[in-house]
Parts: C-alpha cells; structure tokens; sequence
C-alpha cells in the first residue's frame, strides 16, 4: 500500500514549478542565518531558563523544613529574574547551545581546496643549533 501523497493532492497545492530560480541554501540566505541565530538564542535562554528553574526546586526540596529556600514567598519574582537572567545569559552565549544549534543548521563552507601536499612539504627541516653560550673567546 502506498501512501506518499502527490504533490496535488492537498487543497489549494499545485504541483512543483520545475522553471523556477534554483532554491538558494540556507547557510546562504541572510534571513534565513537571522532567523536561525534568533531561533538558537532563543532555545539557549529556553534551556537556561529552566535548568534555573530545576535548580531552585531541587534546593526547596532538599532543604531543611525551617529553612528560608523553602519559603514560596516572592517566587514569582525569582522566576520572572531567572527568566531575565536566562535572557542575558543567552544573548552573551555563555553556555555556547546556540552555538551548537547553528553548526548543525549552518554548515562552514567548504575551504577551497590548494594544490596537493607532496612528501617534501610534510617532512621536516634539520636545522643546526648553534651553541652561543659556551663560545670560545678570541
């Protein structure tokens, strides 16, 4: 049983323009890089954001019953700082996950390539040391 849909099979859809401009590449497309780098920061504050928010539950629960982390007062004030610090944080990619995030949606372009190493250019130079220290005097 096949079931990949054709190209026209959905409302509205036509089918592929083979005339068109070639698509250009997304590492390519400058609003394309925008988006993606706005995207990462973004997903880097996200993670930031609640690793924060686990911290601070994970020392509510591990602290004593009289301690004041246990104390909800003001907690929507923390989250509200935690989020604002997330954002700071990942606008200065301090963790480097937009980075990351970017080298796997932007590839480097491909250096262009020389001529091909030969067995001279890979082997080393003998150099001779010269020992100024112990210099006979004239």
């Amino acid at each position: 049983m096949d079931t990949r849909l054709h190209p026209t099979a959905l409302p509205g859809a036509t089918a592929p323009d083979d005339t068109s401009a070639p698509a250009i590449a997304p590492a390519d497309d400058a609003a394309y890089r925008k988006k993606a780098e706005q995207a990462a920061v973004k997903f880097e504050s996200f993670f930031i954001g609640h690793m924060l928010k686990q911290m601070r539950s994970s020392t509510k629960a591990l602290s004593a019953d009289d301690s004041i982390y246990k104390n909800s007062i003001n907690s929507d004030m923390l989250d509200m700082a935690d989020g604002l610090v997330a954002d700071q944080l990942a606008g200065q990619r301090a963790f480097g996950v937009a980075d990351a995030i970017l080298r796997q949606l932007m590839p480097a372009p491909a250096a262009p390539r020389g001529p091909a190493l030969t067995t001279s250019d890979v082997t080393p130079k003998t150099t001779q040391i010269v020992d100024t220290k112990n210099k006979p005097q004239a």
